[in-house]
């Protein structure tokens, strides 16, 4: 026996389903139907149903659609290049940090319901761990040049011009730092000889990755900087690739070119004093004359003790009360 018939308005179910990204189970409890009626319908209207598991955001079209490149897509690409891990079988993505806040915030762009769990590492340190499966998304990241084990491997990929600040934001978050510290190895001569330094780095196992980025940094920018080997006892050699002096604060304001842009917030804390100096062309430290201070006003309000405070950078912590064991 038929039950009773529901009226199902077609902008309300696309507005649901395309625009809030609803699943059809939960659309059809809304509307006191089958899930089978609002699929019917779905399909009417010539609409792709979307498969089973996680909604990655509103960037992916589908499920077995390609995501289409934006500000936060490069990000997460830049992120997954240095922190992730791609499974060799089931289509798996890892994200592994020791930095929590840096796992929510990739979770929030892709509109994970995913938890966020513990893990230990191979040497005894514990990391957290954000993993989800997604055949679409991750034969993208293969298409444009990810691979498993590509910490060794990992070379040339696929990130348009346009996208290709956030794609580097993502990777200084994952494997990179924002170093800002005050230089006091001359005051003992002269108690003004104090410096605010700055470096910007990238370190990766792979040269060809980080020659790659260094070049399209400078065709873009037209930065320049240096690249050399860290060797560390009976471990695998890696490679840094360096930005410091006035070079860092011109990168840092080409990375964060708006104030809503995808990042870690703590890294962007301890940049914000520079980028706001290098948009003005100036940059100047607390007291004595900067080599990086661009006028003749600037100087003298160095000279003045007029300068930028930068704030103590907050060391990287571990939220074990909120990282459920992984069982």
């Amino acid at each position: 026996m038929r039950g009773p018939q529901v009226e199902i308005d077609d902008d309300t179910l696309c507005r649901m389903y395309v625009d809030e990204r609803i699943t059809t189970a939960a659309i059809a409890a809304h509307l006191g139907c089958g899930t089978t009626t609002v699929n019917r319908r779905l399909r009417r209207l010539g609409i792709r149903l979307r498969g089973r598991g996680p909604c990655l955001g509103r960037d992916l079209i589908g499920s077995d659609a390609a995501p289409l490149w934006s500000a936060q897509i490069a990000w997460l690409v830049g992120l997954i290049a240095t922190d992730g891990n791609l499974a060799s079988a089931g289509y798996r993505i890892t994200l592994t940090s020791t930095d929590v806040d840096l796992l929510r915030c990739a979770r929030r762009y892709l509109a994970l319901p995913n938890r966020i769990g513990w893990s230990s590492g191979g040497l005894g340190a514990g990391v957290c761990r954000l993993q989800w499966r997604h055949r679409a998304f991750y034969e993208w990241l293969v298409a444009i040049g990810l691979t498993s084990r590509k910490s060794l491997t990992i070379g040339v990929l696929k990130v348009p011009d346009e996208y290709f600040p956030d794609f580097v934001r993502g990777c200084i978050d994952g494997d990179g730092t924002v170093l800002v510290y005050t230089d006091r190895h001359h005051a003992a001569r002269n108690a003004s000889y104090v410096y605010t330094r700055l470096y910007v780095s990238l370190v990766s196992a792979s040269r060809p990755f980080l020659d790659w980025i260094k070049a399209t940094i400078e065709r873009l920018v037209g930065l320049e900087g240096s690249l050399h080997a860290k060797r560390r006892p009976a471990r695998q050699q890696v490679w840094v690739l360096r930005y410091s002096k006035k070079a860092s604060a011109r990168l840092l304001a080409w990375l964060y070119y708006a104030p809503d842009v995808p990042c870690l917030m703590r890294k962007r804390v301890k940049a914000e004093p520079f980028i706001r100096r290098s948009k003005e062309g100036i940059l100047v430290r607390r007291a004595g004359v900067s080599e990086l201070a661009d006028d003749s006003d600037s100087k003298s309000d160095a000279r003045k003790g007029v300068g930028v405070r930068v704030p103590s950078p907050a060391p990287p912590f571990l939220d074990k009360a909120r990282c459920r064991p992984v069982r």
